[in-house]
């Protein structure tokens, strides 16, 4: 069912019409999204038809459709549903379409096979502790279907190593406030000049990136603080991240533009691409050149990452 008929969907979840709004749910051939060059992540309340409706126009690059914190008990069967009826809708779309669930024991594994057969191009899991359940969780995930996980309990803190062992993990989100709250740290901690928060995003950072996982750096909440947003932004560009959760269109829209690359900076990468080329085709992977100094292979290599998150 195309999210249009928003009337319709309203009326079957006011009049406790579950059975009804499930079987609108019907499963359709997704083409999976598998770009991991997404910088914004953006929460869209599952149980909010006005939300869902406007998956193809949010400006975010990966869209998170929430059924965990913000989804009280009562509404998350509809919330189930219409994230079902959501995906079925966009069969094939330009944003990462990735579903929270909830923990497993608390109604996440149930979610987990009843999205399969709709498959999202990620299914998020939170609030893991150990490799074990993050090897459960992947056992309950469809193929094809990304591993994403929410980091923001001490056990998987200390052991973020151990966890990547797992196969398919293709992201780690960092959930900053249910950390800080679990290692018993105030969060007026929380600011971009705290070491313990360089410390702790640098870790977060270095060790994903080291596993071959995608890090991606928390939701700042105040939606409406632009300029403390950019603080953080810059603070995460200067260190080396690239992406970031959020939860407004504004954020996102910021987000890209300090984690974009100016127009110098994709004409430099351009072009020590084209040199290498050039050279390489003559046998030639390591060479002076007047503007750029000296490019080899590992040059080579950033100018591609610039490229390919254009």
């Amino acid at each position: 069912m195309p999210l249009t008929d928003l009337q319709k969907l309203d009326s079957l979840i006011a009049r406790d019409d579950l059975s009804s709004l499930q079987n609108l749910a019907s499963a359709t051939p997704r083409i999976q999204n598998r770009s991991l060059s997404f910088r914004s992540a953006m929460m869209l309340s599952a149980h909010n038809t006005r939300h869902l409706s406007k998956i193809p126009s949010v400006p975010a690059e990966c869209l998170m459709l929430n059924l965990e914190d913000g989804v009280a008990p009562e509404q998350k069967p509809y919330a189930l549903a219409l994230c079902a009826i959501a995906l079925a809708a966009n069969p094939k779309s330009d944003k990462k379409l990735v579903v929270r669930v909830n923990p497993l024991d608390e109604g996440g594994e149930e979610e987990i096979a009843y999205l399969n057969p709709f498959m999202p191009d990620g299914i998020r899991v939170p609030k893991i502790r150990t490799a074990e359940e993050v090897r459960r969780a992947s056992s309950l995930i469809a193929q094809g279907i990304e591993l994403h996980l929410s980091i923001e309990t001490k056990e998987a803190w200390l052991a973020l190593e151990e966890i990547a062992s797992v196969p398919g993990i293709a992201a780690y989100y960092l959930g900053v406030l249910d950390l800080f709250a679990d290692l018993g740290l105030s969060q007026s901690l929380l600011h971009p000049d705290n070491p313990t928060v360089h410390y702790m995003l640098a870790r977060f950072l270095t060790t994903a990136r080291a596993c071959g996982i995608k890090p991606v750096s928390f939701v700042y909440q105040n939606h409406k603080n632009l300029d403390c947003l950019r603080n953080w932004l810059e603070l995460e560009k200067m260190m080396g991240f690239d992406a970031k959760g959020c939860i407004s269109p504004a954020q996102a829209e910021l987000i890209h533009e300090i984690f974009g690359h100016s127009e110098a900076e994709l004409k430099r990468a351009k072009e020590i691409v084209e040199l290498f080329r050039e050279h390489a085709a003559r046998g030639v992977t390591g060479f002076a050149h007047d503007v750029y100094g000296f490019i080899d292979e590992p040059i080579y290599k950033g100018a591609l990452a610039v490229l390919d998150k254009r």
